[in-house]
């Protein structure tokens, strides 16, 4: 399982579901309020899989990306040549995002020290937050188009649903639409969902455990809603420091700060066999 080459004819999927209720308001240690950072390192893993799938005869469609916002609706979280529909081959994305802004980077000056240096920023998604927390409908919305695109591609390396929130969900119990989304599958296994919950209030998170043991109620369902961490993966997170990591894990991230939300959007889009 998930071992299918990835190619321009048998692309795979992302999906990021991302949650935009009205408690993304808070500030984090950053600074920003948790929908500007969630936003800025969704924006940033988004253009990272356009340069990693660029080559010299362009952007090349090995995955199909959409991202699913939630809160006072939900909706596509791209909007404008991209609202009109959830999943889009990369080199669209690539062409489309909402604009370009101009953003500062420290970066070593060769004597030891940082300098600032302006870069080029493109910007697909912004940060809202307003509204409940409507998460059973956002999995549903991600159910049909996930179905809908397996179906399509019967062989290819089954997609990848990153879930993003802060806060319970305000429609009802989302487990069951979460379970049949990870029953979902290609003949090269099934769909891959991890959870992440993020948090303000400091204290230590809980990244990759392999066991729900000390969490709360939330936590737990979290966990239960979340695909045990893929083989190929397990060392991608280890060299990032995550050393109990191991394929008993759940790829499941509860109470995260800035640190750990970065470090799960990277290691959860590192599908391997590019070709």
């Amino acid at each position: 399982m998930y071992t299918a080459e990835i190619s321009r004819t048998s692309p795979s999927a992302f999906l990021f579901i991302i949650d935009q209720s009205g408690s993304m308001d808070e500030r984090m240690e950053t600074e920003q309020t948790k929908a500007q950072f969630v936003a800025d390192v969704l924006n940033k893993t988004l253009y990272q899989l356009v340069i990693r799938c660029t080559r010299a005869d362009g952007v090349r469609n090995y995955f199909d990306v959409g991202v699913i916002a939630y809160g006072d609706s939900v909706r596509s979280g791209f909007a404008g040549a991209l609202g009109g529909k959830i999943l889009h081959p990369l080199s669209d994305i690539e062409a489309n995002p909402l604009r370009i802004e101009e953003r500062v980077k420290r970066v070593p000056d060769g004597a030891g020290g940082l300098v600032d240096q302006p870069t080029k920023f493109p910007v697909w998604f912004d940060p809202t937050s307003s509204g409940g927390t409507p998460m059973t409908a956002a999995m549903r919305t991600a159910a049909e188009a996930i179905v809908e695109w397996c179906d399509a591609h019967p062989s290819s390396y089954p997609p990848t649903i990153i879930h993003v929130t802060d806060g319970a969900s305000t429609d009802g119990d989302p487990s069951a639409v979460a379970d049949a989304l990870k029953q979902m599958s290609t003949s090269d296994g099934e769909c891959l969902l991890f959870n992440l919950h993020i948090s303000t209030a400091g204290g230590q998170p809980v990244v990759f455990p392999s066991s729900d043991n000390g969490l709360d109620e939330y936590g737990r369902l979290l966990f239960s809603m979340s695909s045990a961490f893929p083989g190929h993966l397990v060392q991608v997170a280890r060299d990032k420091g995550y050393e109990s990591v191991s394929s008993e894990s759940r790829f499941f991230g509860y109470k995260a700060g800035y640190e750990a939300i970065v470090d799960f959007f990277d290691i959860g889009t590192r599908a391997s066999n590019l070709r």
